[in-house]
């Protein structure tokens, strides 16, 4: 594919509004936006490769700032092989940007998967961007481990997190508990070298949760999952770190928006509650996503904790915790569709503009605008998948759902 590329007779998804017309790309950047008026007479624009939406929608990529792994691999596999197929795979779904996320595990283990992150990222460009490392763990609270391996949770170490951030500049992000002794030193330090800090696995109080964010915390990892609600101890009643999420208005939330890890009522809560700005979709998708495995390993092959996979959800194999989804991007806004009173254009915020913003790059991605990253994806009505683009590059084209709809 040429890299000057018109889309044209497309229902283009802008930040507040959708309309008719073309979006022009060239050199990886969108060029312009031309209303279908403008359109009318296609031989203008013969130097360019020219691609029929067919009334699909275009829109800007679907950004995943929490996913361990999909089509078979994992992350933690700590290979470049790994890396590679991952982004391969969920490009096939829409993303164009994701963030990879490891899990809580030995420091030589973290260091293996950051090296090979470091290795891959100097010369891919075959799927998905990757927008740094997000490390998930390992100072969690045990009680909320769910599927981490409890054998390396721990509390945080300055010797040990200054190394790594010292010797990996991919680290853009770490989830951590906030109650944990140093857990707000741990915070601080983030911050002050540009990382995100994000709670997680947490038996944290209301208290725990403000405390936290008064030291720069702004974004709850997989919201509700191994997380605090109300709770009582010595008899008293206390918010926990689901109520802080809702009444600090500063903190964003992740929703694994797959039908399974939060159900209807759930997800309309917290869009009744947050709104559509705070929200921001991830699949928090292991190995097995993008496959028909019944069975998979979470974590590496040779380290990893097997699970079952069944009603569309990974498990541990005593079924007494999910171990991450098995959902794609596509998967999250079919799931958000379902509850019928959110629009399109919303839901599109929560998987583009809003990860942009909180991955603090949304001055080259997250939606379709003069200047930004040439990063879309076409989809119809059921949010099937025709074509993904990167940076202005084709990575996944679906020549059966590129044809037009036949009725």
């Amino acid at each position: 594919m040429t890299e000057q590329t018109l889309f044209h007779n497309a229902k283009i998804i802008l930040p507040d509004t959708i309309i008719e017309g073309g979006v022009l790309v060239e050199n990886g950047k969108i060029r312009s936006i031309i209303p279908a008026n403008d359109l009318q007479q296609l031989e203008k624009y013969e130097q360019y490769n020219l691609i029929d939406v067919n009334q699909r929608y275009l829109s800007p990529g679907f950004i995943d700032i929490h996913v361990h792994g999909g089509g078979g691999y994992d992350f933690m596999d700590g290979t470049e092989e790994a890396f590679i197929n991952i982004a391969k795979t969920h490009a096939r779904y829409g993303t164009t940007a994701l963030v990879p996320t490891t899990l809580t595990t030995t420091r030589e283990r973290l260091e293996q998967t950051l090296q090979s992150y470091e290795n891959v990222k100097q010369y891919f460009n075959e799927g998905a961007d990757f927008l740094g490392i997000h490390l998930e763990g390992p100072y969690f609270a045990m009680s909320q481990r769910g599927a981490q391996d409890p054998r390396y949770i721990r509390n945080p170490d300055p010797e040990e997190y200054k190394a790594l951030i010292a010797k990996y500049k991919s680290i853009v992000r770490w989830s951590a508990a906030p109650e944990l002794e140093g857990a707000l030193a741990f915070g601080e330090y983030l911050i002050a070298n540009g990382i995100i800090a994000a709670i997680a696995h947490t038996d944290a109080i209301y208290e725990d949760a403000e405390k936290a964010y008064d030291v720069g915390y702004r974004l709850m990892t997989h919201f509700y999952s191994a997380m605090s609600g109300v709770t009582r101890r010595n008899a008293f009643r206390y918010a926990g770190v689901v109520e802080a999420g809702y009444l600090i208005d500063g903190f964003d939330v992740e929703l694994i928006a797959d039908g399974v890890h939060l159900p209807d009522p759930l997800l309309k809560l917290i869009y009744k509650v947050k709104g559509p700005d705070r929200m921001v979709l991830i699949t928090d998708a292991m190995r097995a996503a993008g496959t028909d495995h019944t069975q998979s390993i979470l974590g590496s092959f040779d380290d990893g904790t097997e699970v079952l996979v069944e009603d569309g959800v990974a498990k541990l194999k005593d079924r007494t915790a999910f171990a991450g989804s098995v959902a794609t991007t596509d998967r999250l806004v079919r799931t958000m569709l379902k509850l019928g009173n959110i629009p399109l254009i919303e839901i599109i915020r929560m998987i583009s503009l809003n990860p942009a913003r909180v991955m603090k790059v949304e001055a080259d991605k997250g939606s379709i605008a003069l200047g930004k990253d040439a990063d879309l994806v076409v989809f119809d009505d059921h949010i099937h998948i025709s074509y993904t683009m990167v940076k202005g590059k084709m990575v996944y084209e679906n020549q059966q759902t590129a044809q037009p709809s036949v009725t």
